[in-house]
């Protein structure tokens, strides 16, 4: 499965954390953004505070991935839902639509609300799917 959001920094980072988490091994999972700006440090720092370490993933590239087959892709935002291109070998195409923590502004600290926030939503919302997947 395939999460894409704009910059492949935050959102689709964080889910990506979250799918392989909860998902386990049952699920190959990959994230892409159109436009790559490399992992946030925030969304790190966010990820490491519920147990789960994203440090080693890499921000990459939708180019990478359009000849691939998905059995889901998902979009974290509104510009990549419609920028998305059409991907012919996937199975299902989603848009999950989140608050982008990228650009809030202020300290380290004032601004990780905003990612914790965004990153609770993401976390419930990849739960409560695969939930109903199992039942």
């Amino acid at each position: 499965m395939l999460i894409l959001c704009t910059g492949n920094s935050c959102r689709s980072q964080m889910a990506e954390g979250f799918w392989r988490h909860f998902g386990g091994q049952a699920w190959e999972v990959l994230s892409a953004g159109l436009e790559p700006r490399g992992l946030n440090p925030l969304a790190i720092r966010a990820m490491a505070e519920v147990g789960i370490d994203i440090s080693r993933q890499r921000s990459k590239a939708l180019a990478e991935f359009v000849d691939q087959a998905f059995e889901l892709v998902i979009t974290v935002c509104s510009n990549a839902d419609s920028r998305c291109p059409h991907f012919p070998n996937a199975a299902r195409r989603e848009h999950w639509p989140f608050d982008d923590p990228a650009p809030a502004t202020g300290s380290d600290d004032e601004r990780m609300p905003l990612f914790r926030r965004v990153r609770d939503q993401i976390g419930h919302a990849i739960q409560q799917w695969l939930d109903r997947q199992d039942s």
